[in-house]
């Protein structure tokens, strides 16, 4: 095997969400661009689909994906069938493709398939992204030669897996942004004007939104508010079509949304708080109260902390209390505190820094 991973074939697991999907596809670009093969395992939800359709240079495989259920529920019995008929055929994917690695980057959609490559010797390996990995990738890790991890804080929960401090890979499009001029033209903005970007999350923002909707922003302030395909037109009948802020259900241009931006409102969601990272956009994250374990806050603790981030709860977080946040971080000091703090967390080759490690073991 080549030692810049030529044409190894490595089988990425990667559906299920944009958390998983995103950094999945950061790294099939970099291994491809070491003139390795990649197929990538993706689940039957929309996000995968599309993103199928978009990055049509790569073979994609539809698996199954079910959540477990709690052990003593009825619904246990016809899970694990069902694991079992997914893990079958990932085997026939992964023997097929002469896959030399497995990767999966979270989540049940993980399991199966560096189960299956287990059980045919071929290299396991698992990417966590966040600060509180999940009972899924807890379990997977059993069976990988490594873990990978976003954050160091990860580290503790495998406590019988070697782990690697990767960072969480962040796909090319957001490594060569537009121009905010082109990037405001696009999205009819102002490209003079400071401008806020609000990322509801596709589900629970319904709260959140109203809050950023409501909220009396310093004059001169733009919003450019996504706020769910499901919750577009409340908000914007909520902000009262006002001048300089605009809704979006959906935004299939994240470099522009990016590029404009001077600030965030946003969950924390792991692959969204690299991409802020990476980019250097301050932000006031508001965990999804709903996530598992509450994994969302842990993530966002490791930023407050680190001083890149205003941590806020929803329950406690007011319009008004939005609206002096937002303020303060737009202030050119406290901007540039946040910005330096960003620069330190950022991992700027998490992707390549995967690949390495996938190809040391190989070796």
């Amino acid at each position: 095997m080549e030692s810049n991973g030529g044409q190894s074939g490595l089988v990425i697991a990667c559906g299920g969400t944009g958390g998983h999907l995103f950094p999945g596809l950061a790294v099939a670009e970099a291994w491809t661009r070491r003139g390795g093969k990649v197929v990538l395992l993706v689940s039957e939800k929309k996000i995968d689909q599309e993103a199928s359709r978009k990055y049509s240079q790569y073979r994609f495989e539809t698996i199954p994906a079910a959540a477990k259920p709690p052990t003593l529920s009825p619904k246990m019995l016809p899970f694990l069938w069902d694991l079992w008929r997914t893990i079958g055929k990932c085997r026939g994917i992964v023997k097929d493709f002469q896959a030399d690695a497995v990767l999966g980057m979270g989540g049940f959609t993980s399991l199966p398939p560096v189960y299956a490559a287990k059980q045919l010797g071929v290299p396991g390996f698992v990417h966590d992204s966040n600060a509180l990995p999940g009972k899924a990738n807890r379990l997977t890790a059993r069976w990988c030669r490594e873990v990978f991890i976003g954050l160091e804080a990860a580290r503790e929960y495998f406590p019988g897996s070697e782990c690697v401090l990767t960072g969480t890979p962040v796909r090319e499009e957001l490594k060569n942004l537009p121009s905010r001029t082109e990037a405001a033209a696009k999205l009819g903005l102002d490209p003079a004007k400071p401008t806020l970007l609000v990322m509801g999350g596709s589900q629970g923002a319904r709260k959140l939104n109203s809050i950023v909707a409501e909220a009396a922003f310093a004059d001169g302030l733009q919003v450019l508010h996504i706020a769910g395909p499901g919750d577009e037109q409340r908000v914007i009948d909520q902000a009262g079509r006002r001048e300089g802020y605009k809704v979006l259900g959906f935004c299939d241009d994240m470099p522009s949304a990016y590029a404009v931006s001077d600030a965030v409102v946003a969950r924390a969601g792991a692959s969204s708080m690299t991409e802020l990272a990476y980019l250097g956009l301050p932000s006031i994250l508001v965990p999804f109260p709903f996530a598992a374990d509450d994994h969302q806050t842990f993530n966002a603790k490791v930023f407050a902390e680190a001083g890149a981030a205003f941590l806020e709860q929803e329950s406690g977080l007011s319009s008004a209390k939005l609206a002096t946040l937002v303020a303060e971080m737009l202030e050119p000091a406290k901007r540039s505190s946040m910005v330096a703090a960003l620069e330190k967390l950022a991992v700027k080759d998490a992707a390549e820094r995967v690949c390495d490690a996938i190809l040391k073991t190989l070796k």
